[in-house]
């Protein structure tokens, strides 16, 4: 598709939200999701660039992604120890 119509569909659906004026919560909740997928993500290419020197590797997917994001470092730092004592 044209990115011009896509875009002009997402301005649609924003300007029909508002007309209506339906609750931000759920759009702001999915825009928290997302932050956090994104960060989840930043957290394993960190590791596994700074990882590197050690072997550490852990894939980045969408399971890994959503269990570092919403959990964090603590998140990060047990599937490394999954890895590496359960799995190896």
């Amino acid at each position: 598709m044209n990115p011009v119509i896509i875009v002009s569909i997402i301005v649609g659906v924003i300007v029909l939200l508002l007309l209506f004026g339906t609750s931000f919560k759920p759009i702001r909740f999915i825009g928290q999701a997302c932050i956090k997928l994104v960060i989840g993500a930043l957290f394993l290419f960190l590791l596994n660039t700074f990882g590197s020197a050690l072997s550490i590797h852990i894939p980045i997917n969408t399971i890994t992604t959503v269990i570092s994001g919403f959990l964090g470092i603590p998140g990060v730092a047990a599937m490394v120890i999954i890895k590496y004592v359960i799995v190896s």
